[in-house]
């Protein structure tokens, strides 16, 4: 399914049959719609950052919508489309935050950094926001969660809104850090988001951890 380790931890999951019912609705829409991202970048997220590498997880709810931009990866568009609002916001804070001014849109220097960008839905129909909520993808990405949480090693999870907030239960390790504030969303940022200096705090705990830091550059 994904080509790297993330088979042997998922493997129990890919025979339930809520997984098989899933893989079937999905495989469905594509055939007969606009469906966002293209079939082959689903689960980008986890090849990108295969289980032993992950440091940190940043949660995002479901994939953009509209033409080009989601490629799996949360926050995250393809080069050459215009920034959403909420990934400018997030820029914002970087620059505040470390003066790190980041011009590319694409977020795959961070997955491969460690930084597991994951959606709680990773399948969307064109112009059509939440339209897959219901298909079971979240039954799946809060078992890979559940997985993370049993790292023996800490892992920071950046929880951004309330949605993001909601997985909080299913970090149930002492070991793993959470940095939480509002959601980067030009509704909300300004209401906790911006100066939470989240970046800075998650190199912070890496440092002290004898980690190596994320280049967020």
């Amino acid at each position: 399914m994904i080509g790297n380790n993330w088979d042997k931890i998922l493997e129990e999951e890919y025979h339930k049959e809520y997984f098989l019912e899933l893989i079937n609705k999905v495989n469905n829409e594509y055939r007969n719609k606009i469906i966002f991202p293209e079939y082959k970048n689903i689960f980008n997220a986890f090849k990108l950052t295969p289980y032993e590498v992950v440091k940190v997880v940043i949660i995002g709810q479901d994939p953009y919508h509209g033409e080009k931009e989601a490629h799996g990866l949360s926050f995250s568009v393809l080069e050459g489309v215009a920034r959403p609002p909420s990934l400018n916001n997030i820029f914002k804070e970087l620059y505040s935050d470390l003066g790190i001014k980041k011009e590319s849109n694409d977020l795959t220097n961070w997955a491969k950094e460690g930084v597991m960008l994951l959606n709680s839905i990773l399948t969307v129909e064109k112009d059509k926001p939440l339209s897959h909520k219901d298909f079971g993808w979240t039954y799946f990405t809060d078992s890979v969660i559940k997985k993370i949480n049993e790292k023996t090693e800490p892992v920071i999870f950046i929880l951004w809104g309330n949605y993001a907030r909601s997985k909080k239960e299913l970090i149930t390790n002492k070991i793993h850090y959470i940095i939480e504030s509002a959601h980067p969303s030009p509704l909300s940022a300004s209401r906790g988001f911006l100066g939470s200096k989240p970046f800075s705090k998650t190199n912070k705990i890496l440092k002290e951890l004898g980690k190596k830091e994320i280049n967020w550059e």
